[in-house]
């Protein structure tokens, strides 16, 4: 029986999609490669690839970049992304700062803009959003073609709501929604965590793109961004590697989430500051940095005690390699030890030692690149125009 022919149509516009995100993306995988170099990656004809490239040349979006070496008759020519062709918005919400930047294709940060937050104000909060990006809109950098959201908190990415971000005051927000209609722009929203998840995979190191690997930024807050075979795993509620609000001290301080003795509580940036009873992490490294036994002892315990939640992400995940950003990372060798070895000591020894914990790459710019970065991973879409 024959397909109908508008099925038909979409099958063929299916196709031709796949094939040019195929191509685009091993394009985006290498700083320069041959025509020849992508149909054997893509395992498409050469035919195929000679047709995808030349309607990227066109839109601007591929360049030729010279000649590459010759393994018999004439030398390739070189392909590599423009760059400055288009460029996204990221923007980082998870500090007592947002930041928001507009971003290259290239993962390079063009422009940037700071508001500071001063309190828990919700209706404040979303102010100074559209403050950053009523800045950063306003940019002469053009294109911009979509903006990308790492907010702390649960968020429901699939509806761009953010479910619930206590520090924020934000409950059933549907920020992606606020934010289309007023930018005429697509939006995507994700938790801060598993942006700077995203962050650190594609920009802060050699990370395979089929790799596993988790996350953990110990700012404010804690959470984990987790990727599997290179993927984020939300989970089915979206919270996977939501850790900060697990109970790891019965009966201890109580957390902005109600509960007492949540993770953050005790092992966050602002856990130490208040236990040290001082006014900023600042004061608290310059103690620590001093020697302070008090201090130490603080900082140690804080350690321990995210040691023993990755050790349950060992357990459950058996993922080899984890990352630590954020703010804690700042106290050094020393923390990171203390983290390492309760690490150590409470997984199940064989697991633990096959996994390697090591510290991140790019502060601040993983969640704001992370971020920006989700826009494309699946769909290379927002880089066209509609017509196309």
């Amino acid at each position: 029986m024959d397909l109908p022919l508008a099925m038909k149509k979409a099958t063929h516009q299916q196709t031709k999609q796949h094939n040019r995100d195929l191509v685009l993306r091993t394009i985006f995988a290498h700083d320069s490669i041959s025509r020849a170099e992508v149909a054997r990656v893509t395992h498409l004809t050469r035919t195929t690839v000679s047709d995808v490239v030349n309607g990227l040349l066109t839109e601007g979006l591929v360049e030729e970049v010279g000649r590459g070496e010759s393994i018999g008759g004439k030398s390739p020519i070189l392909l590599s992304i423009v760059a400055d062709s288009r460029y996204l918005i990221g923007l980082n919400l998870a500090q007592d700062k947002f930041i928001g930047a507009v971003v290259n294709l290239r993962g390079e940060i063009k422009e940037i803009v700071e508001v500071p937050v001063h309190d828990d104000n919700g209706e404040k909060a979303l102010q100074l959003v559209y403050q950053i990006l009523d800045q950063l809109t306003r940019k002469k950098l053009k294109p911009i073609v979509g903006i990308g959201v790492g907010t702390p908190g649960l968020v429901n990415t699939r509806e761009g709501v953010v479910v619930n971000a206590v520090n924020l005051e934000w409950q059933d927000l549907p920020l992606s929604q606020l934010l289309e209609k007023k930018y005429k722009l697509p939006v995507l929203v994700l938790n801060d965590s598993q942006a700077a998840a995203i962050g650190e995979f594609v920009y802060g190191g050699k990370h395979a793109s089929d790799e596993n690997l988790i996350v953990v930024n110990v700012i404010h807050g804690i959470g984990a961004g987790i990727l599997i075979n290179g993927r984020l795993f939300q989970g089915d509620g979206g919270g996977a590697g939501e850790i900060g609000h697990v109970v790891v001290e019965e009966n201890g301080e109580l957390c902005r989430c109600g509960k007492r003795g949540c993770l953050e509580t005790i092992a966050s940036a602002r856990a130490v500051v208040q236990q040290m009873k001082m006014n900023s992490l600042e004061e608290v490294i310059a103690s620590f940095q001093k020697g302070d036994i008090k201090t130490n002892t603080v900082i140690e315990k804080a350690g321990h005690y995210l040691g023993t939640s990755l050790a349950n992400l060992i357990g459950t995940l058996n993922i080899q390699k984890i990352v630590l950003t954020g703010d804690m990372t700042r106290f050094g060798s020393q923390w990171l030890d203390a983290v390492n070895g309760s690490m150590q000591t409470s997984a199940f020894s064989r697991m633990a030692e096959g996994t390697k914990l090591e510290v991140g790459t790019l502060d601040y710019r993983a969640c704001i690149l992370g971020a920006s970065a989700f826009l494309l991973l699946d769909d290379y879409s927002l880089l066209f125009n509609e017509e196309n």
